[in-house]
């Protein structure tokens, strides 16, 4: 079994579920997929962090930063962040709030995300692109640059070509598809 066909197998067990949904997107669906319950969790963690880095290495983008918007992205980023510590350039996590901040500096990012990054989006799940379309707007406005977005879940419904529209690279680990087709076994 690969890496890839053990991350589908624990996100159907653990993350999939049949029934009728509405997903963040407004839209209706007969399957859902909580990603946290993966992404959350001891084992998916440890698959997800070096097996995401591994998947950025391979696109060859260059990348300092990684984050995307909170809360789906958020340990997704600090999986990836933690597995690239011992490398010889590991990437620095970030979030972006929903809103920025009230109080303090009022700030939208959160982490060590610095002017003149280029930084890699990170999704849990993508839909209609939305939210990646909303942190690349708050990542461009720090003044960073983004080379691409990673999705560990494609949901495959044009959330991956709106998100290409705006010349964005888009990869995923998984696609729903996928999943879909480990629950039928």
């Amino acid at each position: 079994m690969t890496d890839y066909s053990e991350l589908i197998a624990l996100l159907a067990d653990r993350s999939a579920k049949r029934g009728r949904f509405t997903l963040a997107s407004g839209k209706q669906s007969d399957f859902y997929v909580d990603a946290r319950l993966t992404t959350m969790s001891p084992e998916g963690l440890a698959m997800i962090g070096p097996l995401a880095l591994s998947t950025l290495r391979e696109t060859g983008w260059r990348v300092d930063a990684i984050g995307g918007l909170t809360l789906g992205a958020d340990p997704i980023s600090y999986a990836i962040s933690y597995a690239s510590a011992a490398s010889d350039h590991p990437l620095r996590a970030f979030t972006v709030r929903k809103e920025p901040k009230s109080h303090g500096t009022g700030k939208l990012l959160e982490g060590p995300i610095r002017e003149g990054d280029r930084a890699a989006i990170i999704e849990d799940v993508i839909t209609t692109g939305g939210s990646a379309l909303r942190a690349i707007e708050a990542v461009r406005s720090a003044k960073a640059s983004v080379t691409g977005v990673l999705a560990l879940v494609d949901r495959e419904e044009g959330g991956r070509q709106a998100i290409e529209k705006t010349g964005v690279s888009v990869i995923s680990l998984v696609t729903a598809s996928q999943i879909i087709a480990a629950l039928m076994r």
